[in-house]
């Protein structure tokens, strides 16, 4: 008889848990630091500790050979992500701005059609559908009630950057270890983000309190180094489709988290944008059980020619 929680299953509730519970905890910690700042010393610092972790298997990083690559993706994954997310949280709710950014799996979806020439099956058109229909849906709740279209122009400008960011690292993750990509896109735009706001904002700004540190040592510690360990040792051991399925929970676990904690509203709007994000995320990552067959199969004969 099978384990109703096998150890995968517990690691990747533990991810999402992670995922969800970092937008109230930004969310607290952005009224005490300038954005920029901010978002580059969580991300240099989490970088940092995974690069010490992995500093026995340097020999993976092919500097050299793959600087560039580095470099755009830390453009796109670090510089972009983090830094509009950052200021954007400014803007919204903890819970709705989450909403906004977890558009990107179905954009993901779309974009790998277009681009990298993945099948566009009937369930994944309609997740697209339900899924702008869930953002329309979200956005006139924050129109509404929260009044701030820069918020939500942010929320939906970040979950497009990110969706560019992991087509790109699809592109090219032949050439890159993984976990050292991770590692050295953090430090590089971490880096640049930290260089950018010494220009335009101030330290002076930082109130050096209780939220403030655990904003910045959840970022360093839980978001870059233990949730990215844990999402390629989920993605190595093939379990991408249940990542991909189980990422409609991440906005709820925020939403939920930032009402609970924060005092954020929870309106009818959001709870039906929620909703039809969640289930669209669903759809689009959902795979039957004969391509999921398939795809573990195809995965164990990789795994046997290394």
């Amino acid at each position: 008889m099978h384990k109703l929680f096998s150890n995968s299953t517990v690691a990747l509730l533990f991810l999402v848990f992670l995922w969800g519970a970092s937008w109230p905890i930004y969310k607290s910690a952005v009224p005490y630091t300038p954005p920029l700042l901010f978002a580059g010393l969580r991300a240099f610092i989490g970088g940092c500790l995974l690069a010490i972790i992995l500093w026995k298997r340097r020999d993976k990083i092919n500097w050299r050979e793959n600087w560039r690559l580095y470099c755009i993706t830390a453009f796109f994954n670090t510089v972009l992500f983090f830094g509009i997310q950052t200021v954007g949280l400014n803007y919204l709710p903890g819970g709705l701005f989450s909403i906004l950014v977890y558009f990107q799996p179905v954009l993901l979806g779309l974009l790998a059609w277009i681009w990298l020439g993945e099948q566009m099956t009937a369930v994944k058109i309609i997740g697209l559908f339900i899924g702008f229909l869930g953002i329309v849906v979200v956005s006139l709740d924050g129109l509404t009630f929260h009044v701030s279209v820069i918020g939500v122009a942010l929320g939906l400008l970040t979950a497009v950057c990110w969706a560019f960011g992991v087509i790109y690292v699809k592109k090219v993750s032949h050439r890159l270890d993984a976990y050292w990509m991770v590692s050295l896109q953090s430090i590089i735009g971490g880096g640049f983000l930290i260089g950018t706001g010494t220009i335009v904002e101030k330290w002076s700004d930082i109130i050096w309190n209780g939220t403030y540190l655990l904003g910045i040592s959840y970022g360093a510690i839980f978001g870059v180094p233990i949730a990215y360990i844990i999402y390629y040792k989920l993605i190595n051991e093939g379990e991408a489709s249940k990542v991909g399925a189980f990422t409609f929970l991440v906005p709820i676990i925020a939403v939920f988290l930032g009402a609970a904690f924060l005092g954020e509203p929870i309106t009818y709007l959001l709870l039906i944008g929620l909703v039809m994000v969640g289930l669209s995320i669903f759809l689009v990552n959902y795979r039957g059980n004969k391509e999921l067959l398939s795809f573990r199969k195809t995965n164990n004969k990789i795994k046997e020619s290394i």
